[in-house]
């Protein structure tokens, strides 16, 4: 009897040894959260993928913020190592220069979506097939060609194709919502217009358009968008680092997602991204660690 009065007894004093240690502070702590950082432009497929990244990871257990820049910024953000990574390298031309300005900063994983292309997109019902026509028609354009925001690639490409082909039309800055709409005024109108296109983009799937012909490759060949982090990623956060690079999908996969972004009655890029991902396990299932 007097030895279990004991043992209860020492049972007793661990316990309140412990509950004085939580008190204390000595109850064993959480493990931080780790933050990752993903950059990105305001294009349409871009912001698709980076809202999916960031609700996977989370789902993974980081803590994820987002931020959207210019392209330059973007690539330079992830050189300085400002942000961990991002889903928006368009390569090997439209980004090209800044590639190569982060030579040796940055390390590119593998391709997230291939098949993309960017040029210079006019209605079906225009009656050109080439960018070496515009000139014959500038009237009819309004003499402009409109475009997105300034520091993109493609409007260094459309500089370029300025003056290549000598065309006597001039490079509106402005958004690519401000694009989206007044390609989508002028359609309803039948007006021609002429505008800085790239696939994928929800505008195609709104109306009948068409790049027109760059005899001269102004515009390069086919290309593929990428993921891109910083330097020591893969060594401070393995699991990042292995699902950005597992990170691919087809156009198809997602189209429906950048319709339900250019709609706000489907709500923000972040809660269609959450309706996305639940919809489509079995793809995100593939991008996993």
């Amino acid at each position: 009897m007097k030895r279990f009065v004991t043992v209860v007894t020492a049972m007793a004093l661990i316990a309140s040894l412990g509950a004085v240690g939580a008190f204390a502070g000595g109850a064993p702590e959480e493990e931080p959260v780790e933050t990752v950082e993903l950059l990105y432009v305001e294009w349409e497929g871009e912001i698709a993928a980076t809202y999916v990244a960031q609700v996977v990871l989370e789902e993974m257990g980081y803590d994820v913020t987002v931020t959207a820049l210019s392209a330059a910024a973007m690539w330079e953000g992830i050189a300085a190592g400002d942000g961990d990574g991002m889903l928006s390298a368009w390569l090997p031309h439209t980004h090209g220069e800044y590639r190569e300005a982060t030579e040796g900063r940055v390390e590119e994983l593998s391709a997230l979506l291939d098949g993309a292309r960017i040029g210079l997109m006019v209605p079906t019902y225009v009656e050109i097939d080439s960018i070496a026509e515009l000139n014959d028609h500038a009237d009819e354009f309004g003499g402009e060609i409109i475009g997105i925001e300034p520091g993109a690639g493609i409007m260094a490409a459309t500089e370029d194709a300025i003056d290549v082909y000598g065309l006597n039309l001039t490079l509106v800055e402005s958004s690519d919502a401000a694009m989206q709409a007044a390609l989508a005024d002028a359609y309803d109108n039948e007006d021609w217009v002429v505008v800085t296109g790239w696939t994928p983009h929800p505008k195609e799937g709104r109306h009948e358009l068409k790049y027109l012909e760059d005899p001269e490759g102004v515009y390069g060949e086919v290309e593929y968008v990428a993921a891109i982090v910083r330097q020591g990623l893969q060594d401070d956060m393995p699991e990042v680092y292995q699902f950005l690079d597992n990170f691919y999908w087809e156009v198809e996969d997602f189209a429906e997602l950048m319709e339900w972004n250019a709609d706000e009655v489907h709500g923000d890029p972040y809660d269609n991204a959450q309706v996305w991902v639940e919809e489509n396990r079995d793809l995100v299932e593939t991008w996993l660690p």
